[in-house]
């Protein structure tokens, strides 16, 4: 198996500390995002998902950062944050 390049070493003088991959990194940062538009708006992730048709298996997945969230859902969420209405009108 083909080893991740890493983007944030392990800090040497913490023996919990962990290295971290380019690839978790940016799921963990996906996943902010993701998590703060949900919040912001106060819903749980039960409400986000019945308001906006997002399987809540998959977004709890993205928030907790154990699946990197497509391109796409990214996109409807960052849509979401700027226009919460609006997408819920347009889903009628």
């Amino acid at each position: 198996m083909k080893k991740e390049p890493l983007a944030l070493m392990a800090a040497p003088d913490d023996d919990e500390d962990f290295d971290v991959s380019a690839e978790a990194l940016e799921r963990g940062q996906r996943a902010r995002i993701i998590r703060r538009t949900r919040a912001g708006l106060g819903l749980t992730q039960a409400e986000f998902a019945a308001r906006f048709r997002v399987p809540v298996g998959a977004l709890r997945d993205w928030e907790q950062a154990r699946a990197t969230p497509p391109d796409f859902a990214l996109a409807y969420v960052s849509v979401i944050a700027r226009f919460p209405e609006l997408v819920t009108e347009a889903l009628g």
